[in-house]
């Protein structure tokens, strides 16, 4: 079932509905003449406009740089920068996935096209700065776009940093991060405060939790939302599995499961960006028809959401 709303909360929905209406437009891109365009969204502290798909690289880019996959790796980045699509999230935690990004993302002209975001995930500011170094010596890049507090881990120490490389020039937005709904109630706090150009948390047609309140404080913030387990790590398409996609997602320009639950997030006028974690191109490309033509209205996602429960 969904939440229900107060009035000052439904009148918040309307509002938002209305902002993002207007704020999808299509990136300004070089791209292929057939592909249709990306929807964008603006980061509400400075105004900048995101595509509304970024990529994720949690497992799939914790491979060495020799390894096999990095063949099809590269299709991936190179098909991602010439749709227009930027945002790619990354983390010391996935491994080797920092370094992979950095190698891929060297090529002349592509760092350009990218919004590249880490996080630190370690404790103590000097630890945290050694990381935030690393980071950057990883990926390639003398300044980061966004660096995230991962999972809150030391988040009034990293915080403190994370403001005076930004002051410094260092990194051009700050933000905070968990894949867990247990850690609502603290990323609610924490975005009152204000401290925060973005917070990262789970979100999914499995997983509404962040629909009660979090989404709706986000936008009150003026905070711009990326959403990160989209597919609910994986547990959303084995439910689909065989089963076809109703005539009605026609209504909002959708032709694949995976872009079903995309769409979803989408729908929310609070959420930026949503990051799919992929490898592969079929995958790539299909999560990026999901940001552009129709998105679900209200009624349409309610009707969604009965679409998954009844199965």
């Amino acid at each position: 079932m969904q939440p229900l709303l107060t009035a000052p909360e439904l009148k918040r929905r309307r509002l938002l509905q209305c902002l993002a209406a207007a704020s999808l437009l299509p990136a300004a891109r070089a791209m292929p003449a057939d592909a249709p365009a990306l929807l964008r969204r603006a980061i509400p502290r400075s105004g900048e406009a995101l595509p509304v798909v970024g990529l994720g690289t949690y497992v799939v880019f914790d491979v060495a740089a020799d390894a096999p996959e990095m063949a099809e790796l590269g299709e991936v980045m190179h098909e991602f920068a010439a749709a227009g699509a930027r945002l790619i999230d990354s983390s010391p935690m996935y491994g080797r996935a920092e370094a992979r990004v950095g190698d891929l993302t060297a090529e002349p002209g592509m760092r350009d096209k990218l919004f590249l975001a880490t996080k630190v995930w370690t404790s103590g500011r000097q630890a945290g700065i050694d990381q935030m170094r690393a980071s950057l010596k990883l990926m390639r890049s003398e300044k980061l776009d966004l660096m995230q507090v991962h999972n809150l881990l030391d988040v009034a120490t990293h915080t403190k940093t994370l403001r005076e490389w930004k002051d410094a020039g260092a990194l051009r937005y700050l933000g905070i991060t968990h894949y867990h709904a247990g850690a609502y109630g603290e990323l609610e706090k924490l975005l009152n405060t204000r401290a925060y150009d973005f917070v990262q948390f789970n979100y999914s047609l499995a997983e509404r939790e962040a629909e009660a309140r979090l989404l709706g404080v986000a936008a009150d913030c003026g905070t711009a939302v990326i959403v990160n387990r989209p597919f609910a790590q994986g547990e959303l398409f084995p439910r689909v599995r065989g089963k076809a996609l109703p005539a009605w997602v026609a209504e909002f320009d959708c032709d694949s499961w995976a872009q079903f639950f995309l769409k979803y997030i989408l729908g929310h006028p609070a959420v930026t960006c949503v990051i799919p974690g992929t490898g592969k191109v079929s995958h790539l490309r299909d999560n990026l028809k999901s940001g552009s033509g129709r998105l679900p209205d209200a009624q349409q996602r309610r009707r969604m959401v009965e679409a998954i429960e009844a199965l």
